[in-house]
């Protein structure tokens, strides 16, 4: 069997490749795995807003109570919450049920250990082990020895109240608009900031089980960026489908990514004396302008591999303050373990507001090279084509060499989707569409 597990949990299309089965599965490998030694453990378990969330849960919750384990329901919730959650309610493990920023046909499966992280490779394999083995040498539970279910009320409560308290002052004065995705977050966020005193305008906050971000949210962030000009709001926040990621539309309607979003707060940190050895930590797919704007201001820039997983894994390292990926994901350590859209929302409002300046002239602080990305849909057993064939190789070879230092080619198979993106950076634009194209064409025909 392949490996079930990608960047971020197990995901695939629910019913048919996400079957009711695998949760079950999982749930049940799950709890045997990260409850070790643990006497009746608890196990949290929330979902986004996606119709299929109710279908998974069941199956996971059977999977849980199957080998002993309570299973305390959190309902809708963002992801960070879990990883808030498991903390706060001393449980002994966390499942979120999303799949993050993909279409409502998809969902997925993550877990968190007791202390908020995500699953290190070798957990994962642990599971995946159990499940292959069709669970052999377990004993199976009978009367009172299965597990049984709990409903948390308080919730969503709790965790607004964590995200507040990351913001020592308030966002009176404020104008923000946000986008829900029509997901996990569309109660959460707007009780936060309306906690915070600011004045909410809020879009796509109505989900109906189908429209997880469907033209909305920070994918398709296009009726925020005019929801933010025809309101004259200060800002817009938009999340994605399980609110782990958070992208910003400043003003004037242009869009604010996680590049702009982690630089502006590390230099914030940094002036405060509060960014731990002047370092930030972003992956391979943030922009070259990035690391040149980096170096003017004296801020290190630590690079990982792409996932929030990895770029968590090297703050914790070296105990640096913040982190994160151009699409959003943005990892404060001092406040959450993992990527947090809402906390990262306030964070950057409540820089905005301490600045008094808007956020078009906080977002100055780089120039954006000129990047373009290409999906290629692909087989999974054919993600890494492009290092193993000849002509494909060749071309990449004689694209960088164009480039002549001042671009690069970046391919990367997906994690969670049949995909191979094609990233080029340059400075000129019309160059790196024609060869990116030129890059994909050459995948497809060789597939």
């Amino acid at each position: 069997m392949s490996r079930m597990f990608g960047t971020d949990g197990v995901r695939g299309v629910a019913n048919s490749e996400l079957t009711p089965e695998l949760a079950f599965q999982l749930g049940k490998a799950g709890a045997m795995v990260l409850t070790k030694g643990a006497h009746k453990p608890k196990i949290l378990v929330a979902k986004d807003t996606r119709i299929s969330g109710d279908l998974l849960e069941s199956a996971m919750v059977a999977g849980i109570l199957s080998v002993g384990a309570e299973a305390v329901i959190l309902g809708v919730v963002p992801t960070p919450a879990v990883a808030y959650l498991v903390r706060e309610y001393k449980a002994d493990a966390g499942v979120m049920i999303s799949a993050s920023h993909n279409p409502v046909e998809f969902n997925g499966i993550k877990f968190f250990n007791r202390d908020g992280f995500k699953l290190s490779d070798a957990l994962e394999d642990d599971i995946q082990k159990l499940i292959e083995d069709q669970f052999k040498g377990i004993a199976v539970l009978t009367g009172g020895d299965i597990g049984h279910v709990s409903h948390s009320q308080n919730a969503t409560d709790d965790y607004v109240d964590f995200a507040v308290k990351t913001l020592e002052g308030d966002l009176k004065g404020m104008k923000v608009a946000l986008d829900c995705a029509n997901g996990a977050s569309y109660k959460s966020a707007v009780m936060a900031f309306e906690r915070l005193g600011a004045e909410v305008f809020v879009i796509h906050n109505e989900p109906n089980g189908v429209n997880i971000n469907a033209h909305c949210g920070s994918t398709h962030p296009e009726d925020l960026m005019k929801f933010v000009v025809e309101n004259g709001c200060d800002l817009g926040l938009a999340f994605d489908g399980d609110s782990d990621r958070c992208l910003a539309v400043d003003e004037k309607g242009n869009l604010v990514n996680g590049d702009f979003i982690i630089l502006i707060a590390g230099l914030y940190l940094k002036e405060q004396g509060r960014l731990k050895d002047d370092t930030i930590v972003v992956t391979v797919m943030s922009n070259l302008g990035l690391m040149l704007a980096a170096k003017e201001l004296g801020i290190n820039v630590a690079t990982t591999a792409v996932g929030d997983r990895y770029v968590l894994e090297n703050i914790m390292d070296n105990d640096y303050t913040i982190g994160g990926e151009q699409s959003g994901h943005v990892i404060f350590k001092d406040f959450n373990t993992t990527g947090d859209g809402i906390v990262t929302a306030i964070q950057l409002a409540s820089i905005v507001k301490a600045r008094g300046k808007k956020l078009s002239e906080l977002s100055e602080i780089m120039k954006e090279l000129p990047q373009v990305l290409v999906n290629v849909k692909i087989p999974n057993e054919m993600k890494n084509i492009h290092q193993t064939d000849e002509e494909i190789m060749s071309l990449i070879k004689s694209v960088e060499e164009k480039l002549e230092g001042k671009g690069r080619v970046l391919i990367r198979p997906s994690g969670t989707e049949p995909l191979v993106r094609i990233m080029l950076e340059g400075e000129d634009l019309e160059e790196i569409t024609d060869a990116a194209n030129s890059i994909a064409e050459l995948i497809k025909s060789r597939i």
